[in-house]
């Protein structure tokens, strides 16, 4: 990374300010470039536009929620290839639970059975399990990604 280059985009997509804010706060301090987005339609949009490398991503908003979104990330051929970080109040045993269950009765828009996401963080989340689940899903991504 050169001086002044960002660490990666990062989109954030929570319909609660105060979170959406804090969670941007945390990525830009720790030298991420990120925007954000209230809930899964704008957040459907603005990774269109934008192409990020992480989601961070509730899973429980108004409108189009952040289980739909990641349905639509995962099954669009560039999108597909952004981590998925779920930051949600949902216990993560529950979570897993309740994902297994949707992925039992769900195919992503290939045919192929919807993927598991990529990490999780329990709301309210703190800086460093934030940095460090980020970390890791973009350290996993750029291993496996091809040189070019």
């Amino acid at each position: 990374m050169k001086a002044g280059e960002a660490r990666g985009r990062v989109l954030v997509v929570d319909d609660e300010m105060h979170l959406r804010l804090y969670i941007a706060a945390v990525f830009e301090t720790a030298g991420y470039e990120v925007r954000m987005a209230r809930d899964g339609e704008e957040g459907f949009r603005k990774a269109t536009e934008w192409k990020p490398d992480l989601v961070s991503l509730d899973l429980m908003m108004p409108n189009e929620g952040g289980l739909k979104l990641f349905q639509r990330l995962k099954a669009d051929a560039v999108l597909g290839q952004a981590g998925v970080l779920v930051v949600s109040a949902i216990g993560g045993d529950t979570f897993r639970h309740s994902l297994k269950l949707v992925q039992s009765g769900s195919r992503s828009g290939d045919g192929g059975r919807l993927p598991d996401v990529d990490g999780y963080v329990e709301k309210p989340p703190s800086p460093e399990a934030l940095l460090r689940e980020a970390e890791r899903i973009l350290e996993g991504r750029s291993a496996t990604a091809p040189a070019g």
